[in-house]
């Protein structure tokens, strides 16, 4: 049975059985976790490795039918743990009842790899670990630090809640169709934090760290004004750096100075 990769769905199947072991070793099974969701497994090429381990309970979360009936119909997983259906709209309850703890992983479609990253943010409580394959820029981005220009709104948002390791660089000709740009395999482990410091709420973290990043080019007085913000409460010393400039910590030492 052949599956045609679907460009409106962003597949790019991946072929290099090397980097496809090589994400697959890459979970530490942090806290303890060993149930995967695996975003988007295709004809299964990470699947197997995932499988392979021995010590992994696999479940995925497939949009497109001709890849959930080959995984199904060629033995890859069972029908009860292929999931049919939307990630951006599904309740992981379905696979993981009663709010149990699974790690996220997979080649991730191209096309919605950032609302991904916003997911696992929602489900930060229940996601230990989530590795997986990105375009090099998104990968980059997320496990960047301050100063440079790929540093960014998810950055931040998600370095507040997991320590992020870039961990290699997949070529383009390790997928079928190949993609116009490379690929970035990142871990993302949970840290400690269970609430974020001085009190703010994570709507107001996300409003805040995203109107900085808002007008990157503008000092933080001003991108935050242009984000709704009362400026003159913004700590001195915050005021004249741009948002690329700021720590993680230092984003929550301004998210609490301009609380209500």
């Amino acid at each position: 049975m052949h599956v045609r990769a679907k460009k409106h769905l962003g597949q790019h199947f991946l072929r290099d059985l090397d980097a496809a072991r090589r994400i697959a070793e890459g979970i530490t099974k942090h806290r303890g976790c060993c149930d995967v969701l695996e975003v988007g497994p295709g004809t299964g090429a990470l699947t197997r490795p995932l499988l392979n381990r021995g010590d992994l309970d696999v479940r995925a979360v497939e949009l497109d039918n001709e890849s959930v009936a080959y995984l199904t119909s060629q033995g890859v997983l069972a029908e009860e743990n292929v999931f049919g259906v939307d990630l951006l709209k599904w309740d992981p309850d379905e696979a993981f009842p009663e709010g149990a703890p699974f790690i996220v992983a997979g080649n991730f479609p191209y096309n919605i790899s950032s609302q991904i990253l916003f997911r696992v943010l929602d489900w930060r409580d229940r996601v230990p670990e989530c590795v997986g394959m990105f375009q090099k820029e998104v990968a980059e981005r997320v496990a960047e630090g301050p100063g440079s220009k790929t540093y960014g709104i998810l950055s931040v948002l998600l370095q507040s809640y997991y320590d992020i390791e870039y961990l290699f660089t997949v070529h383009e000709q390790a997928f079928d169709p190949p993609p116009k740009v490379k690929s970035g395999v990142i871990r993302l482990v949970r840290n400690d934090i269970t609430e974020l410091p001085h009190g703010i709420t994570f709507g107001h973290f996300r409003r805040v760290v995203k109107a900085a990043f808002g007008q990157r080019r503008k000092t933080l007085r001003n991108s935050i004004k242009s984000g709704g913000f009362d400026a003159t409460r913004i700590p001195e010393r915050f005021q004249a750096q741009r948002a690329e400039q700021l720590s993680v910590a230092e984003f929550h030492e301004l998210a609490a100075a301009l609380l209500d």
